[in-house]
């Protein structure tokens, strides 16, 4: 029986977050207002008391899940034994600090740079993401690859849920299209641009100089990264997965079942939200979910 910790990405957030833990540990609270030094802002006044429009920025939605996630998994002190770690896009820095291949400090650096670099991106030319329903992945690569403007998939979050990401007239296209072939649903998405595609290449550039500098150590446990959804322990490798991460689409569906064929029989996600427990009960009914704390 192994059990595995999950981290959820940008989407999770909500006003409050991480304010019971704030008031309840000493010792969460000594790492928010750690957190609030080494942003240079009071970030906690943003996610306990600040409005849907603030924490949607994405220079705070990142720190502030990575902030919730990381704190909460310390919280659970002896409690947090994984056998393996994932996170979803961001949540990826939240499971390897968790799984102590990176230092909260670096951490949170890392994830603040990695949110004002896509920021950036983002400004520099107008693009979006939508959600597909209904249709299987190789149904989506095939209607994507015949779109002559920018639009891939971003997230394969679960058997018949695919997000794409791209230019907007690109998306605008690709979601009639798919429509068209029998999707279910086509929704474009209220994000600041398009995430996990060719379009966040500045990022990727831009960050890689930061990762290449922080010091990264080998993991408790394997973690299963995004870009190719196999378990990972080595510090070379996990740097080289996070550079590319930015650029490449999210695996969760097959992060999931790999988990599951690798022995995990139960998950429990760690940070705001439940989104993480219902994609796992979509890849499998039976497995075992949970919230931490």
């Amino acid at each position: 029986m192994k059990k595995a910790y999950v981290f959820p990405g940008q989407g999770a957030q909500f006003v409050g977050m991480g304010k019971d833990l704030y008031e309840g540990s000493a010792d969460a609270k000594k790492m928010f207002e750690q957190a609030n030094d080494i942003l240079g802002f009071r970030i906690t006044d943003l996610m306990f008391e600040g409005t849907d429009e603030d924490l949607r920025q994405t220079k705070v939605t990142q720190p502030a899940i990575f902030l919730h996630s990381v704190i909460l998994a310390h919280t659970l002190g002896e409690d947090f034994q994984p056998d393996m770690v994932a996170g979803h896009s961001l949540g990826e820095f939240s499971a390897l600090v968790a799984a102590k291949a990176l230092t909260f400090e670096d951490g949170l650096v890392l994830v603040s740079k990695r949110a004002q670099a896509m920021q950036k991106a983002c400004e520099q030319s107008p693009s979006t993401m939508a959600a597909i329903i209904g249709l299987d992945d190789d149904t989506v690569e095939g209607i994507l690859g015949g779109i002559y403007k920018v639009v891939v998939p971003a997230n394969y979050n679960s058997p018949g849920q695919v997000v794409i990401s791209g230019s907007e007239q690109g998306i605008d296209i690709a979601c009639e299209k798919l429509k068209e072939a029998g999707a279910k649903r086509a929704m474009p998405l209220k994000v600041g641009g398009a995430f996990h595609s060719p379009l966040m290449e500045p990022a990727r550039v831009e960050l890689a100089e930061a990762i290449k500098q922080a010091p990264v150590n080998e993991p408790i446990c394997p973690i299963y990264q995004n870009v190719d959804a196999r378990p990972v322990t080595d510090p070379d490798r996990i740097r080289e997965n996070l550079v590319a991460q930015l650029t490449s689409p999210v695996r969760w569906t097959q992060i999931m079942q790999h988990m599951i064929k690798d022995g995990a029989t139960a998950f429990v996600e760690v940070g705001p939200g439940k989104v993480l427990q219902g994609l796992v009960k979509k890849v499998n009914r039976e497995i075992d979910t949970s919230s931490a704390g």
